[in-house]
């Protein structure tokens, strides 16, 4: 029990990481658009990420892909980017289950991109055999998911005050938040190691 709980907590940590602020920044720029009552969608979303982030470290702990640091460090807030653009100009525009499948799509291969990013530090930190990890990574990934449900939680909070107390359009609101993030994470893409070469 107490192995769960360190792998378990490690993967809370890996997302609330104050430090680290990616994680949180994209899972921001993905429950933008979406209201409680889209618990439903918003759950698979982050489940999807969730699955991606997990088999990225399942392929990377088995030798299977690797990559450069510098290029992952790079994708990461490229996909934080592409997030918020796409909210940014979607903001406001009915798209019931129209592109859900592109949406998920996207989500999963952002989550492989984002596991990439922590596939390193998470060998270094486990010994043994590849297989012997599995179990370390279910639980990692476990705690990964609580934390996800929290940020996604705590951003519909924010976004139902925003909405009911200050009058905010659901439009607005994802125009406000999307353009936030832009801001935040464009000179991530410029403080990129990637350009020093």
């Amino acid at each position: 029990m107490s192995q769960f709980w360190i792998y378990f907590q490690i993967g809370l940590k890996h997302v609330l990481d104050i430090h680290a602020y990616d994680h949180v920044l994209f899972l921001i720029a993905l429950t933008v658009p979406y209201t409680f009552k889209d618990w439903k969608r918003i759950l698979l979303l982050v489940s999807v990420f969730t699955i991606g982030h997990t088999v990225a470290l399942l392929l990377s702990v088995f030798g299977i892909i690797a990559v450069k640091v510098n290029i992952v460090e790079f994708l990461i807030p490229i996909t934080i980017l592409i997030t918020a653009l796409f909210h940014l100009f979607t903001a406001g525009k009915t798209s019931k289950g129209e592109g859900l499948n592109l949406v998920f799509f996207v989500t999963l291969f952002f989550g492989i991109i984002h596991g990439l990013g922590f596939s390193n530090y998470f060998k270094t930190i486990l010994g043994g055999s590849a297989t012997s990890k599995l179990l370390p990574l279910g639980e990692f990934a476990l705690g990964i998911e609580v934390a996800q449900l929290v940020v996604v939680f705590v951003v519909l909070i924010i976004s139902y005050i925003v909405q009911t107390v200050f009058r905010f359009s659901k439009r607005d609101w994802a125009l406000v938040m999307s353009a936030f993030i832009i801001g935040v994470v464009i000179p991530m893409i410029i403080d990129s190691p990637i350009w020093n070469r």
